[in-house]
């Protein structure tokens, strides 16, 4: 089964037991109880059914673990292209790993003569990191990345719940050590070097959200429009890990890899569904895209983009792309951005987008609208 696995693509397949674990979930209500995945709206009840594999399958004995490398490499960038993760450049991971856990599945139903499997992959509560970690499939980094010693953290994980029988593998007696590298470079602070995380500030999460990203975290948002690497970028295990070097995890678009900001935050539904949507950005809409590509686009501080980030804000049907619009025109701070959101100022009708206009020419001016010296304009 571990060569089977090998040729259909993943790194490695370890496997670990099915009984309940009363210590991930005792990390998961930490976590929960923090706040630290408030965004997403779990909480016990996802603590008690993802640590618990015989939920899933009443009879389970073991849990198959596999890690499948994805990084391939970065297509080349305009100065005007945000970034993307590289777990969401390629058609969607979690068809192509269902597809691989199926045929693992079906083999060992054939091999017992009967049903004994079930794939997993995102597709119900399980912890993942946690039982892949048990299983010694790599250890839990302090970017909260498992992490492989034959591929790195830019994995994907996937498992099989069965009621086989099988031997057990052992945990690995490894951790991160002193390394901070990955606590030091996250620009949000997200990461506390404990291996947890505050999802709240953490760019990935951020660029997901489906209401405004907070003001205070925007300019550390940089050019990302989907996800962030930055950790895993940084993480000394990664340097010498191999890319995947499979067709499944390529660019689906050298578009979607590294998309044209301008051209994104203009972004219509049917090219959203056509583009974006056979991806793992496809699930939460293009209003979020327009808003990030906005986001981004104030951190470029490139003046000639004033012109499209007004026609947003004039013209975008979501309030939350027009407060973005509104914000990126105020970090850009030029005579014509200023100008276009005093005029906005006075047209606008929605009170959030009202209220991000105001703190943009507050944060230019020091003064609200209303007081703003239009020959400053």
């Amino acid at each position: 089964m571990v060569e089977e696995a090998r040729r259909l693509g993943a790194a490695e397949l370890r496997v670990a037991g099915a009984d309940l674990d009363l210590e991930g979930r005792r990390h998961m209500r930490e976590s929960f109880s923090r706040g630290d995945l408030e965004t997403w709206g779990y909480g016990d009840g996802y603590a008690e059914a993802a640590t618990a594999p015989r939920r899933l399958l009443e009879d389970a004995r073991c849990v198959i673990c596999i890690a499948v490398p994805y990084r391939t490499p970065s297509p080349a960038a305009d100065p005007l292209s945000g970034r993307v993760s590289a777990y969401a450049w390629s058609r969607d991971y979690h068809a192509t790993l269902r597809t691989m856990l199926q045929a693992l599945v079906q083999m060992l139903d054939a091999h017992a003569g009967r049903p004994v499997a079930l794939a997993v992959c995102d597709t119900a509560p399980l912890g993942e990191r946690a039982r892949a970690a048990a299983a010694g499939l790599g250890w839990v980094g302090k970017h909260t990345n498992l992490i492989s010693p034959a591929a790195g953290s830019y994995v994907f994980l996937g498992e099989i719940v069965t009621s086989l029988d099988l031997p057990v593998d052992l945990p690995l007696r490894k951790t991160c050590g002193s390394c901070a590298r990955c606590v030091t470079a996250c620009p949000t602070s997200a990461l506390r070097g404990d291996y947890t995380i505050d999802a709240r500030r953490c760019i990935a999460d951020l660029t997901q959200r489906t209401d405004p990203v907070p003001r205070e975290l925007r300019a550390h948002v940089g050019e990302w429009v989907w996800g962030c690497d930055i950790c895993q970028a940084v993480c000394p295990p990664n340097e010498g890990a191999s890319l995947a070097g499979r067709q499944p995890f390529e660019p689906y678009e050298t578009e979607v890899a590294a998309p044209d900001l301008v051209a994104l935050l203009h972004l219509k539904s049917s090219e959203f569904k056509r583009r974006y949507r056979p991806t793992a950005m496809g699930w939460r809409g293009a209003a979020v895209l327009r808003r990030n590509a906005a986001i981004a686009l104030g951190n470029k501080l490139d003046r000639s983009t004033v012109p499209a980030l007004a026609s947003a804000l004039n013209g975008d049907p979501h309030p939350m792309v027009r407060g973005a619009a509104a914000w990126a025109l105020g970090r850009i701070a030029s005579p014509s951005a200023l100008e276009r959101l005093h005029a906005a100022a006075g047209t606008e009708n929605d009170p959030g987008v009202r209220d991000e206009i105001e703190a943009a020419l507050r944060d230019a001016f020091g003064t609200a609208p209303a007081q703003t010296p239009l020959e400053h304009l």
